[in-house]
Order: C-alpha cells, then structure tokens, then sequence
C-alpha cells in the first residue's frame, strides 16, 4: 500500500544514504579483491575513501588541463588501490588474463575496456587519475577495465584494472576494489544479482500535474521487476526552491511520486506493491546522473 507518513521514512532513507559508505568485514567475493597476479610483487596499497571518486568509464582525453571522458563519474566509494611489480618473466598481458578471468568467474560484468592509444594518454591514466607516477608509461602498451558486480546483499563492487609498460621496460598492474555507496547508480549498470533491482531514475517536472522523463525501454524493465511478491519503492526528491520551506518541498516530492504511482497503476502494479519515500531536498548524492527533481525507482524483492 502507499505509504503516508513523512518523517521516519524520510528519517530512514537519509540515515541509510548517509551511511552507505559502511561496509561489513567479510571474506569472499565479491567483498575481497581478485587474487593477486601470481607473477607479481606488491609495492604499494593505497586506502580510498570518497564522496566522489572519480571512475571513467571510456577514453579519457586532457583538454586545458581538464579531465575529459563521454562515461565518466564520480561515484561515493570505499576500498583500496594497490600497485603491482609484473616479474621479468611474466608480461601485463597474462596480468590482465588473470584479473579478467576472476571477474568473469565471479560473475561480474566488464563495462568498459580499452588497449593502447585508444585508451589516451598515459600521462593522464598514471598522474590524474591513479595518482601513481609509477603507471607513467607509453600510451601503446597501456591496458585498462572497469567491471562490477552485485553481491548477495545488494552492496555493489567495481574492479579498475591497469597495466603498463614503461620506458625502461617495466611492468606494472593497478588494482582498485571498490565498494560503492548503496543505491548509487553505476553508468552501464543495473542491479540485479541481489534483493534490490535499480534505481531507475526518473526525472520529472510540473507541480500541478507532473511530466515524468523516462524511456519505453525503462517501463519495461520496471514491469518485468514488479511481479507479484516484489515492493517497489519510489523515492522522491526535488530541489529547494528560492523560497520554498522543506515542508513545502517535501509536498512537491510526495505530489510527484503519487502521480508516478497512479501511472504505474494503470500499467498493471499494485498499488499494495508501492512505497512512496519522499526524501525531497534531505539526501544529497554527488552523482552527476542523480540530481534535481527525480523520481528513483527501487525494487525489493521479498
């Protein structure tokens, strides 16, 4: 049923965002990183936390000094970076066969990767990127992945993987494990491995009636998500006005996820299914994808 009260639910989607950096001590994967390239020696790990880790997510190019990239986010994130030796007897090709064939055993899906020039500049990769003058090499024999993967819980994981070759002829791997804030939408990606499936995001617009922006493609996999036993939540959020009170804001959100929810009614599910959570301006997430009023649409499977 379609739920009416405002502050525990807005209470509870808040402190759930907030802490989605929180990740539980566990020991396999996906929770663990790839096992190391046998061949290998560790030089360094590197510790990352951020509200905004920058993840590309196809070539990246340097323009007056700015980072450029068509996919590219910055995503809320907890993990590590570690660097690799590639021993003289190995190459970075059977490095990346390695990680590569851990991630398709696991089950996780490769959402972007490129070799050589088609990759940029390696300059860019090794000091803007990683930050890691080590990974400074030639821009031919430079390699790189990004692949996720949905753990039983819901939590989702990214895998970065470079590796180069320098000028002196050495050979280096660069492994981030990541864990990524909870909800947090991945480019090229869709929950689906655990209880969870989305968000979709669905910007919309109006106040009186509403006007919601989303693809025939998306309705579809919204309804093969919603069958019987599932709960799906809409989550709404809208901008602060000039003006405007959080009251009043707070309005706007739940009016346009109504409206969402009617809509959604007449394609065939339950209104008993539909969660109304209107978060309003409450919860700010630093992805560029999730931003100004926008319906977000969870399901959860039962």
């Amino acid at each position: 049923m379609i739920d009416r009260g405002n502050s525990s639910m807005v209470g509870a989607l808040a402190g759930l965002m907030l802490l989605c950096l929180s990740i539980p001590a566990m020991a396999a994967w996906p929770e663990d990183a790839p096992a190391p390239f046998p061949q290998s020696t560790l030089e360094s790990t590197v510790e990352i936390q951020s509200a905004g880790h920058l993840v590309l997510f196809s070539p990246v190019r340097e323009i007056r000094d700015e980072i450029r990239s068509e996919s590219m986010a910055r995503l809320p994130v907890q993990g590590q970076g570690q660097l690799f030796q590639i021993s003289r007897d190995a190459t970075r090709q059977a490095a990346r066969a390695h990680y590569y064939q851990q991630l398709s055993e696991g089950g996780a899906k490769i959402l972007f990767e490129c070799a050589g020039i088609a990759c940029g500049r390696s300059n860019v990769w090794a000091n803007q990127i990683f930050q890691q003058s080590r990974l400074l090499g030639r821009d031919a024999t430079q390699d790189y992945l990004v692949a996720a993967t949905t753990a039983d819980d819901g939590q989702q994981w990214l895998t970065l993987v470079y590796t180069v070759t320098r000028g002196n002829l050495r050979e280096y791997v660069w492994v981030e494990h990541l864990n990524v804030g909870f909800g947090t939408a991945i480019p090229g990606y869709t929950i689906g491995a655990g209880p969870i499936e989305g968000p979709l995001v669905v910007p919309w617009s109006g106040g009186v009636t509403f006007r919601f922006e989303w693809s025939a493609d998306d309705r579809r996999t919204l309804n093969d998500w919603a069958q019987d036993g599932t709960e799906v939540v809409l989550a709404s959020f809208t901008d602060l006005e000039q003006g405007e009170s959080l009251e009043g804001a707070l309005t706007r959100s739940r009016a346009a996820a109504e409206s969402l929810a009617a809509l959604l009614g007449k394609s065939g599910i339950s209104q008993s299914q539909i969660r109304i959570v209107p978060v309003g301006p409450v919860v700010q997430i630093n992805d560029p994808i999730r931003q100004g009023n926008r319906v977000e649409v969870l399901v959860i499977k039962r």
